[in-house]
């Protein structure tokens, strides 16, 4: 659908940050909309987040399945117009139409799910039964853990895996057994709702592929521990007798985290994965490739090197760097999948191997303008040492806005990107995506946030904190006026991103 190797320029924007009604964005009408905005454009890309279920802190990349999709995104509409479901009535108060309260919604969107599921239950045609059923079939390698996993979990009241009855814990045949027909129900909620997400993450995507448009998604590198994934292989994890990780991910101090970044998921056994012949990853790809047409992989660097943290340690000080599989790890999904559509998340302390594995699988790397400004014209995020085998980046989900870079930075790189750019306080948004389109990598990606010029207040995340700040923002269509829509296609025009002709965007 999309060649990485062309011209083409796109937008980020996470599915949860759409507007709709039942305060959250989803698959629903909004999202189709959004695809005849980009269409409008000219752009080509919809870059999403994960789409997995959320975790600790809300975010995507601590997810019970690296599998499943996230029940939150599953619409309303289309089980509403199913006759599944009646027209929910909202909370008293309603939802904030520009912020996610993931406490409210999380327990108020269960609520419609099982209402939807009562009622598939009850009304349900053959036909409809038999989609269902042929869809689980088709999916039941990830599927029938991950929701017999939920069913336990509900069962359990939310305790980890690794604190169930010891049978469950290490998954007897027989306590699995009786477990499927005791939760029989449960299991029919839980694969319900993952049948709603594929069906409707399907017809978004062939939506968006109709008008040129190709869905890009994202892949965290490492899964968490509490997730389906885990308990169902723990094999394939560094984990002590009793389940708990013996070392944990994340990355060394530096000048930004004097004493580094402990993620705490568990590490990869990767001699064993080797020796399946990489089989778990090429399933997880294969999955990814169902959704996406291109998919951005985070924290590309720990497939050639990554950094191991012992588990008693509680910060990133005392870690050691272990080589990781490397190009075998992508010869051997490519030998089932064929050439891989990957963007490697290559940003951080980055090393001579990771150049050498993204290079030598043809992937293209990662560009972000936010950081150019910082020393001098031989920094390799200024436009102007950029190759062409690239995604420029204005910034990312876990940068500042443009402008809140810009009214945050110090006073020199204000300077320097004034001049650089040239831009002042009023154009910077502009200046800087009209930079990443106008350089020769092949794509250029820029948040939503940055064609609305909005500021520091309008930011995704910030790494390393956890807070209602984080994973919560949205935007309404009033934000979005023609002029930024005129703009952004002209730009793309010109830069040859488009085929759009520039007489249409005068």
């Amino acid at each position: 659908m999309i060649d990485l190797q062309q011209r083409a320029a796109g937008v980020l924007l996470h599915v949860t940050s759409l507007p709709g009604p039942y305060g959250i964005g989803d698959f629903g009408p909004d999202a189709y909309r959004f695809v005849d905005w980009l269409q409008s454009a000219g752009q080509r890309i919809w870059q999403w987040l994960p789409t997995t279920p959320i975790g600790p802190g809300n975010s995507p990349y601590q997810s019970v399945s690296a599998f499943a999709g996230s029940p939150l995104m599953v619409a309303l509409e289309p089980m509403i117009a199913a006759g599944w479901l009646a027209p929910p009535a909202l909370p008293e108060g309603g939802f904030d139409p520009h912020r996610v309260d993931f406490g409210r919604v999380l327990t108020w969107r269960q609520t419609q799910l099982r209402t939807a599921y009562a009622g598939f239950v009850a009304k349900n045609d053959r036909t409809e039964r038999d989609a269902f059923a042929a869809w689980a079939q088709t999916q039941a390698s990830w599927l029938d853990d991950y929701s017999l996993f939920m069913a336990l979990e509900t069962a359990h009241q939310g305790q980890p895996w690794w604190r169930w009855p010891q049978p469950l814990r290490t998954r007897e045949t027989a306590a699995l057994a009786a477990a499927r027909k005791t939760h029989a129900d449960e299991i029919g909620f839980w694969s319900f709702v993952q049948w709603r997400f594929d069906t409707q993450a399907a017809a978004l995507k062939r939506y968006a592929n109709e008008r040129g448009v190709a869905i890009m998604g994202d892949l965290p590198i490492f899964i968490a521990h509490h997730s389906a994934d885990c308990w169902s292989r723990p094999d394939l994890y560094f984990l002590d007798d009793d389940y708990q990780p013996t070392a944990v991910a994340g990355c060394p101090p530096d000048a930004m985290a004097p004493t580094g970044q402990r993620w705490g998921n568990p590490l990869y056994r990767w001699d064993r994965m080797a020796k399946e012949d990489f089989a778990w990853w090429t399933a997880r790809l294969r999955r990814a490739l169902h959704q996406a047409d291109v998919f951005r992989i985070d924290h590309f660097r720990g497939f050639a090197g990554y950094y191991e943290i012992p588990a008693t340690c509680p910060t990133a000080e005392e870690g050691v760097w272990l080589p990781g599989p490397g190009k075998a790890l992508f010869d051997a999904i490519e030998r089932v999948l064929g050439p891989l559509p990957i963007v490697a998340e290559d940003l951080g302390l980055i090393t001579p191997d990771v150049f050498e594995l993204r290079d030598g699988c043809g992937f293209p790397g990662m560009k972000i303008l936010q950081f150019g400004f910082g020393t001098d014209a031989s920094d390799d995020f200024l436009p102007h040492n950029w190759g062409r085998n690239f995604v420029a980046y204005t910034g990312t989900h876990d940068n500042h806005t443009v402008r809140g870079w810009w009214s945050t930075a110090t006073e020199r790189e204000r300077a320097y990107a004034g001049s650089y750019l040239p831009a002042n306080d009023n154009d910077i948004h502009w200046a800087m995506i009209r930079a990443c389109c106008n350089s020769v990598a092949n794509i250029a990606v820029h948040q939503l946030q940055d064609v609305l010029g909005l500021g520091v207040e309008h930011r995704m995340n910030t790494p390393g904190t956890v807070g209602d700040h984080n994973w919560t923002w949205r935007f309404d269509w009033t934000m979005v006026d023609a002029e930024a829509t005129r703009v952004l296609g002209l730009i793309t025009a010109a830069s040859g991103r488009t085929a759009f002709e520039l007489a249409n965007l005068s």
